[in-house]
């Protein structure tokens, strides 16, 4: 399964966003249009994020409360919502378990400066480098 349908999975997929997704350029144009709020709260519910989180990787606690109102979130909070649904989804896939990969994210690592992973999603680039430590522990390269 490709990184794009991984990620709309994580979401919620069809059930959630309403739209089938097969590859990419399907992706970009349902993020392009704005997720429903739905997709946000699919993630709080499963645990997968929590408000705190949120608030740090994707949008403002404030902001999340009006986009629920509204019912659909801006193109901009559409991509950084499936930025940390892709890493997510990743590091699920790395480490075959979702409770280990919940773990990784959330403790410092020091191929990360000593960061934690997901306090990195804030930042396509800081996405990049937490894709880049799990491609090296996917290929059992000491991080």
């Amino acid at each position: 399964m490709n990184t794009a349908v991984q990620a709309y999975q994580v979401v919620g997929g069809y059930e959630v966003l309403g739209v089938e997704i097969a590859h990419g350029l399907d992706l970009v144009r349902a993020l392009r249009r704005g997720f429903p709020a739905q997709a946000v709260q699919h993630l709080l519910d499963n645990g997968r994020l929590t408000l705190a989180e949120l608030d740090h990787v994707v949008m403002p606690r404030k902001t999340w409360s009006n986009r629920k109102r509204a019912g659909t979130l801006t193109a901009e909070q559409s991509d950084r919502l499936i930025r940390v649904a892709r890493v997510l989804a990743l590091a699920e896939e790395t480490f075959a378990d979702r409770s280990k990969a919940h773990h990784w994210l959330r403790r410092a690592t020091t191929g990360l400066g000593g960061e934690r992973p997901l306090d990195l999603l804030d930042t396509e680039e800081g996405a990049r480098e937490v894709e880049t430590i799990l491609g090296r522990i996917a290929h059992g390269i000491a991080v």
